[in-house]
């Protein structure tokens, strides 16, 4: 029998309430098919700069190289948010992480539950049958690019856009491929009549669609995009774009699915892959217990498939969540008007509700 390491790196504000659940869902899938999952912590962002001065420690970069997979909460704090010349910063230690693992893909499935229909501000017949995979590059563009400073006794700031042939080449060959195994559609977003390194991608992805015949390719500006995934979100099929374009443009698509806790999202490289919820540590409700775990749930049901191979394994979740959703059980970010009050449960209760359907299906 395999044991998995994983590791659980809840960081900060509502990282450590929902990494709790995503833990639990584990330990309940392990018991229902008789895995082997081991399981350690790790610092980082603000925690870890309080405990260490560091936003990310050698020995959680050495645990992280170290474990099959990675279970992650969010980085962030108002501290730093309120103080914009602070040097150390929690999400350095995001940045470093996704650098020095060599995470470059970045997969966030858009997937409408239809129990959640009502739930966004979009309307239900816009949304219904909406299926998104996003692929965003994640270790390059305007984040990582050099120079990046304060110039003029700091009245000038500057950051770079940046992006090389090989770049683009390896996300845009993981979004292809996708493509393949869904409907054979890829949308590429960029910037290409104002900004060069957007003319590079473009360049590139067109050349390597010649070796994709069986995929029809969009090549559309960011702006777009952005008013298209609000307009006609069942046109998109896969999307794929830069770090900052896809920062951006998948927290619009949060919309879609109701919420931004109920986003998985999936960081890969070369070696272990990182499981994560879209939304940050949402300062203004860490501690109150009413953060929705669902998003990370879900991003534990993305590990097992893509991490380990155990798609029976990961559908159980998926259902386990949908199971609960039909029951009419919300947190507060998802219920609408027609929840009843005794229907929206805090952290703890959803988590459990969903155990619970695991250990049933």
């Amino acid at each position: 029998m395999t044991t998995y390491k994983i590791l659980v790196v809840p960081g900060d504000g509502i990282g450590v309430e929902v990494t709790t659940w995503g833990r639990k869902v584990l330990e309940a899938i392990a018991r229902k098919f008789n895995h082997t999952f081991t399981f350690d912590q790790a610092l980082i962002g603000h925690t870890a700069i309080e405990a260490t001065g560091n936003p990310l420690p050698d020995e959680s970069l050495e645990k992280m190289r170290a474990s099959d997979a990675i279970l992650f909460g969010a980085v962030g704090h108002p501290r730093y948010d309120n103080d914009p010349s602070a040097k150390v910063r929690p999400e350095q230690g995001l940045l470093r992480m996704r650098k020095e693992l060599g995470l470059y893909a970045n997969l966030r499935p858009i997937k409408l539950f239809d129990e959640l229909l009502d739930a966004s501000s979009i309307k239900p017949e816009i949304l219904r049958g909406s299926d998104i995979l996003f692929f965003r590059e994640l270790t390059g563009d305007v984040y990582f690019g050099q120079p990046r400073e304060r110039r003029d006794n700091g009245n000038t700031a500057l950051d770079t856009m940046i992006y090389s042939r090989y770049e683009v080449e390896r996300i845009a060959r993981r979004a292809f491929d996708a493509a393949r195994t869904r409907r054979k559609k890829l949308t590429s977003v960029d910037k290409a009549n104002v900004l060069e390194s957007s003319r590079l991608w473009r360049e590139t992805v067109q050349e390597m669609s010649k070796s994709y015949p069986d995929v029809e390719v969009e090549h559309m500006f960011v702006d777009t995009a952005a008013m298209k995934l609000i307009k006609d979100p069942r046109s998109f099929d896969v999307v794929l774009t830069g770090n900052l374009f896809g920062d951006i443009l998948t927290d619009e698509a949060s919309q879609i699915a109701g919420s931004m806790g109920m986003l998985a999202s999936a960081s890969l490289g070369d070696q272990t892959g990182l499981y994560e919820p879209i939304h940050g540590s949402a300062p203004d409700i860490a501690g109150k217990g009413i953060a929705n775990p669902m998003a990370s749930i879900l991003s534990v049901a993305l590990m097992l498939d893509i991490s380990f191979e155990m798609k029976a394994e990961s559908d159980t979740v998926i259902r386990a969540v949908e199971q609960t959703l039909k029951d009419g059980y919300r947190t507060r970010d998802i219920a609408d008007n027609q929840t009843q009050i005794g229907q929206i449960l805090d952290t703890h209760q959803i988590g459990e509700k969903i155990v619970e359907k695991i250990g049933r299906l």
